[in-house]
This record gives C-alpha cells, structure tokens and sequence, in this order.
C-alpha cells in the first residue's frame, strides 16, 4: 500500500517488539563471555590513599582488574563543547579520565574494574578490592560553588567556574530597565533530574578478525565510533593493529533522552578488556547503579528581571543563571545552559535588549549532560514564569499579555537576540487554537465546581519555542534492487521516534511506491558510514530531507538508463506510480527493472544507488506551541490532579499524526515529571539521597491525563518537506503549564511563587 507524507500509519517496529521481539543491548549474549562489574567512589571527594587489587586475581573466576594504571594508553572522555567567555577566553575543560587516578569527585565514579567468569563473582571481586581515601570537603550546591571557602575540584582551576558566557549588553539592559515602567523579577530552579531509559546501561564487546565490535545503546552508532576513536587513537591494541577499526552497532534502545548521547566509561573498558583477554566482554548496571553512574540533567538556579512599558511591552530582559555541571564536563556539558538554550532566550516574545549571562559550575555531583530539550525547555519556563508574573504585577490578562508581545508572522524572518534567524510561526493564532481546545472561556464555572468540592482549581498556559536540526550535516543512501526492494541507510537513529516508518512515508510518496518495499537501515557502522545520529529534534528536518533528496536523486539516475531502454531521449521520459514513460510510444520500464538493467556492464554494473547529504547550512527551524494544563489541589494534603491537559503545536507538516501526537505525549510525560515529582538530590556532603525509585518518583500513568494533541501546520519555508521538528515540544511546555496552574489555583491564598518539583509537601508548605 502507498502510506505517503499525512498519514497516521502505525509504526512497523511495534508488533516485533511488543511481542518481545526486540532486541536489546542485553540480549546479545555471546559464547565464552565474561562479564564487568565496577568498583564505584562511595566518597564524594577526596584523595585515593589506597587502591590494592593485588588479591583480586586470585578469586574464583577472575579474569582481569583494572584500575587507571592499566589503561594510560586510553585517552580521557571528550568535551565537545568548545566555548569561549564575554572576554575570548576558552572554558576551562578538566580532564575526564575513565577511571579515576589520584582524586575522586562525585560518588560514583569508576574507580576500577573487574572482569569475571559470572556477574555474580565480578561484583564479589570488586567488593575485595581495598580503597582507602583521604575525605575532602564536598560541594553538592551549585550556588556555593563559586564561594572563597569552597575547595576547587581540579588543580588546574583556581576556583570551581567552567566559563562565564554571556550574550548582549549589560549595560544598555541595566539602562532601560532603570528607565522601565515595570521590573518584574522572579527566581526559579530547574531541577536536576535523572534519565531513566527503558534499557538500563549495557555494553557488551567482541574482538574480531576485523577489529572490535560494540555493541551499545545509544542515539547514533557513528557518532560514538568518532569518539571511541578519540579515545583509542594512541592504544597500540592487538585488536586494532593495522587497518582495523572499532565497529559499533547499537540495537534496540529503550529511550536515549540525551543521555544516550554520551559514551560512557564502561563502553570504553569493555572494548579494552576484550582486547586484552581476547574474548567478548559484557557490562549491564543495575536500575539503582544508573543514577550515580549516568548522566543527570538541568539543574539550573536562575534570576529573571524583565522590563516592561507603561502598555505592557518588553522592554528588556536580563537573565542570569548558575549552571550545575557536575564534576567533569560531559560530552556537550557547558554548551546545553549556554549556547543550546541561548538560541532560544527570550522565546516566542519580543525583546528589543537582552544580557543572558550563564556561570558554569563544578560541584561534587554526578556530571550533567543534555537531557530531552537540552536548554530549551530551561530557557521556556524562565520566559514563562516571568510573562505570568508579569501579569499579575501589572494586572493585565495574560494571554493578552503574550499576544501583544509575541514576534509577529509580518515580522519574518525575525533575528533573535542570540543572533539566530525565525522564519515562520504563527503564535498568536497557536495559542489561540490551544484556549479553544482547552475550552478557556468557560473555565470560571468549573472553578465553582471544584471550590463546592473544597478544592482549589487552576489554569495555566505555557507557551514554548524550540530550534531542530542540530549537527550540520545529515545522509540517506538509497539503493534499489532488482526484486523491488528499496533499501535506505541513514545516519540518524531511532530509539522510540518511529523512523522505519516516517522515512518509509516520505520516500513511498517521493517514489510513488508501495510503503511496504521500504527497508530502513541504521545503527551499523559497517553499514552507516555518516550520521549525526539522533537528537535535538533534528531527524525529520535532516534526515528526512536527506531521504527525499535521495529518492528524487535516484529518480534522476534512474531515468538516464530508463531513456536508454526505452530507446528515446531523457526529456521524454517522464517517471509515474513507479514506471518510467515516455511519450514516444506505449512501452514502459519499472523502476526494479532499472534497478537490474544498472547490474549489467551496458551501465557500469554498479546498481541503482545515489548518497545524499543534507545540510543544516540552510538554518535551523523553530517548533513551536502552547500547551494548557488545569489542575485540582486539595488544600488538605497539598496533592496535585491534572483534569486536563491541552498541547497545539506547529511542528511544521505533521509526517505522520499519529506519531507525532506520540512524541508529544512522551515529552509531556517528562515535564510533568520534572514539575511535579522527579528530583535528584544530594546532601550537602554529596551522597545521593534518590538513589532509586524509592526515592526518585516518576510520573505513573494514573497520574497523568490524557493528553489532547492538535496541529497547527505553519510550513517551514526554508525546506522542501515544510517540517521542523516535534520531540521536545512537550518537554518544553508542560512545566511552564503545571506550574502556572498550580500557582493561579493557589493565587487566592496569597501564594506567588513554587520551585519544582511541586510535591503534596512543598505545595501544603506553601498554602500555610
């Protein structure tokens, strides 16, 4: 059947894995493995005075231990974040190594490893080694990182500040807010949080006559074979002598939220330790190991002063934030706070001045890395939170409040303050669409419903922008064969999004084909030679462009050979439902029968096959949308109920509906989390105190409404498939709405302000 661009076609992945199909990092079990268990800093700082493994050989089943000492030839974990401060001058980046060597600095940080013959017997081992470490003061708090008394992390650094950026004047916005008819200020907390992937963290490697292999989950499969080669570039390895390479391919991945992302330590010594005892090597984490030993995200202190006119208008807005990067300086640490949500600073509003200024911290707590959003959903809720405010302070509605401020569609392409170019958007008709849905105007008579009840009802809105199309470069390879069969090789890749079947809609429309002949390639780097992978919202825009072009570019070629067997010139032939015609005669060849005539030595014998990439030089697209939340606090117990909850967004043209309301859903799910339950927190001695889902509470399904999805599809003008991006939309918005629901419910009691997560405790605190 033909499923083109428009269609809710359910996804092809799920009958494999809902019948337990699937296969996941964890299944791979391979014949004589051995199996990794870690020895972790229970210490959140200090100095290692003792690491004696001498006695660890020597128990049952072990294989191999090591510790920093065994793996000099290995380099540090990267930094890709390359920024500089107001002033030219680089971040300072520490050195990450895989293992800790003279210091610990978080609880949780590989220390050593040990391989055995059973899990069970590695972590008996590991339990054996002998650690002794001299304690040093720990900071767990970001706003105290940078105090005179607190102990630097890294000798390198005389204080605990990784860089100071800043965007705009700070002078100009300190003169116009003087001269402003309103301040509004408010401080907010972005909470940390902690990812928690379906799949807990697996990794399992095999030396073979080619190489090493990996397997691992994670959000592209190429971009973690650049960084394992960053890693081995100077190990004289067996494995790796010669021509050849670390293959990575990555399965089934239950979930990545950013932190699938990153190329963890495990990884790194798995493929170590099989070369070195050449034999595949495994490594699975506990649930509960995960939250010391992945990558959190946000935490962010944040204080925002806007300026208003005597009318209502944003006069200026200074933002400055204290940004938590934990430890070490993951992957994309310091560039998520600073440049990722600096795009967007501001959102959908209006500002003729801005000063945005993002100190970057160490502290000692687990680094922070992107987590679904990445600085986006950050940047929304401070906008958010201080358009409500405002509001209040000035006592104008505020939806009117936004519409007048919102950038207009006439004023497009619009240049932000961070410098970055909007190209479409219809905000104020968006957020109209969402008060519709949410049935706004007759929200006073439920208000009397719930007031009968004992209960305070509220309503808020949480209006959110995003940029998609992260990486710069992004390629589909298309080959068509003889039997019909089309094969597409991509470089980004799919843990949850549904793109076997979003890419099939796209090319069964762009070759006119049946969708069922599509077979979509990826997570191999033997296969997928280039690829951003997965993240950022950025797969419909570049991948799915670069699919499109592709098929258009086989088409092409294509119709040179068709023109030959058709015996007519190549302007004469036209391609149509799969057929190249001509309008010179009757007689027509299908697109497989190109396919097996370009096998033959008459056409070069290489097949029918074109490579296209697709370049992010043509700019960056800006979902968008509004999302509304009505909420029910009993005042009793300070719990919270969602009654409802709205989400209108503009992804740009929806691929496949019903996918997308599915990524809205997710990315709700996750703000609400973040708004109402989930927090890692940490002692001011740095333990974890949420070290498991005892502790750590996520959002259930019986707390979450059902979540009503609707489109409002403003084509992006700047590529041919309109779209921009649907993934983080829902992280962005949900926290501004529940918040703001929460504190209009409250508002009769006097409450202006609550910091996340509002939990039953927090909000009854705040209604005493």
């Amino acid at each position: 059947m033909k499923f083109g661009i428009g269609q809710s076609v359910p996804r092809t992945e799920d009958p494999r894995l809902i019948t337990g199909n699937g296969q996941f990092t964890d299944d791979i079990q391979l014949p004589n493995q051995l199996h990794m268990r870690m020895l972790r800093s229970p210490y959140a700082h200090g100095r290692i005075t003792e690491l004696d493994v001498s006695n660890v050989l020597a128990m049952p089943g072990v294989h191999g231990v090591y510790t920093a000492q065994d793996i000099t030839q290995l380099g540090p974990l990267p930094c890709r974040a390359q920024l500089k401060d107001a002033n030219g001058e680089p971040a300072f980046i520490p050195r990450r190594p895989i293992l800790a060597e003279d210091n610990v600095l978080y609880v949780g940080q590989p220390i050593a490893a040990v391989v055995a013959e059973t899990r069970d017997q590695a972590q008996d081992a590991v339990e054996a080694i002998a650690l002794s470490v001299d304690e040093l003061p720990a900071c767990s708090q970001p706003e105290l990182a940078l105090d005179p008394d607190t102990q630097p992390l890294h000798a390198a650094q005389p204080n605990n500040l990784c860089v100071h950026y800043q965007l705009g004047e700070a002078s100009a916005v300190d003169e116009t807010l003087a001269a402003s008819a309103y301040q509004v200020v408010v401080e907010l907390v972005n909470n940390r949080v902690a990812p928690s992937p379906l799949e807990p963290r697996a990794s399992v490697a095999q030396p073979t006559d080619q190489g090493l292999t990996l397997y691992n989950p994670s959000q592209g499969a190429v971009a973690q074979k650049a960084v394992l080669r960053s890693v081995f570039k100077h190990a004289d390895l067996p494995s790796l002598r010669g021509d050849k390479d670390i293959r990575v391919i990555s399965p089934d991945t239950g979930g990545g939220f950013g932190i699938r992302g990153e190329v963890s330590a495990e990884a790194c010594l798995v493929l170590f330790a099989a070369d070195q005892l050449n034999c595949p090597v495994r490594y699975l984490g506990d649930r509960s190991e995960m939250f010391i030993a992945d990558a959190h995200g946000r935490d962010n202190l944040t204080t925002a002063t806007a300026g208003f006119d005597a009318t209502g208008k944003l006069t200026a807005l200074r933002v400055e934030t204290t940004a938590n990067l934990g430890a070490y300086c993951t992957a994309v640490g310091p560039f998520v706070p600073t440049m990722a949500g600096g795009r967007i600073v501001g959102s959908a509003y209006r500002i003729p001045q801005l000063h945005h200024s993002v100190r970057c911290v160490f502290t000692n707590t687990m680094p922070v890395a992107a987590y679904r959003g990445a600085g986006r959903p950050e940047a929304c809720y401070v906008m958010e939170r201080v358009m409500e405010r405002a509001a209040r302070q000035l006592g104008i509605d505020g939806v009117t409040l936004r519409k007048m401020n919102f950038i207009s569609a006439e004023e497009m392409p619009y240049t932000l303050p961070s410098g970055v170019v909007i190209s479409s958007g219809e905000f104020a008709q968006t957020l109209d669409m969402a008060l519709a849905q949410a049935d706004w105007q007759n929200y006073a008579a439920r208000v009397a419903e719930s007031s009968a009840k004992g209960r305070l009802r509220g309503i808020g809105l949480g209006y959110y922008i995003e940029t998609s199309g992260g990486g710069v470069e992004e390629e589909a390879r298309i080959t068509v064969r003889e039997d019909g069969q089309i094969d597409v090789v991509v470089g980004t890749f799919s843990h949850g999004q549904g793109h076997r079947t979003t890419y099939a809609q796209i090319l069964s429309e762009t070759l006119e084909v049946d969708f069922e002949r599509i077979n979509i390639i990826q997570g191999d780097t033997d296969v997928v030679g280039f690829g951003g992978g997965t993240g950022g919202s950025r797969s419909s825009q570049m991948g799915g462009i670069a699919v499109q072009r592709a098929g258009t570019a086989v088409v092409d070629q294509a119709k040179n050979i068709a023109s030959e067997m058709l015996q007519v010139a190549v302007n004469s032939v036209a391609y149509e439902q799969g057929e190249f015609v001509t309008s010179e005669h009757d007689a027509t060849v299908s697109l497989s029968q190109v396919a097996a005539a370009a096998r033959s030595e008459q056409f070069g014998g290489a097949g029918l096959q074109t490579t296209l990439r697709y370049n992010r030089g043509e700019g960056f697209t800006f979902p968008n949308g509004c999302h509304v939340a009505e909420v029910e606090i009993d005042p009793e117990t300070g719990v919270i109920e969602i009654l409802n909850y709205c989400a209108t967004d503009d992804c740009g043209r929806v691929i496949n509906p019903l996918l997308a309301s599915g990524q809205v859903h997710g990315g709700v799910v996750q703000g609400l989390g973040q708004a109402l339950y989930e927090h890692a927190v940490y002692d001011d001695d740095g333990q974890l105190v949420s070290g498991s889902f005892m502790d750590y509470a996520m959002p259930r399904a019986d707390q979450v409404a059902d979540v009503a999805v609707d489109f409002n599809e403003v084509l992006d003008p700047n590529n041919e498939l309109g779209v921009k991006g649907i993934g983080e939309g829902g992280a962005c918005a949900a926290p501004s709405a529940v918040v703001n629901a929460v504190l209009d419910a409250m508002a009769c009691r006097g409450v202006e302000t609550i910091d996340m997560p509002m939990t039953p405790l927090r909000v009854w605190q705040a209604l005493q």
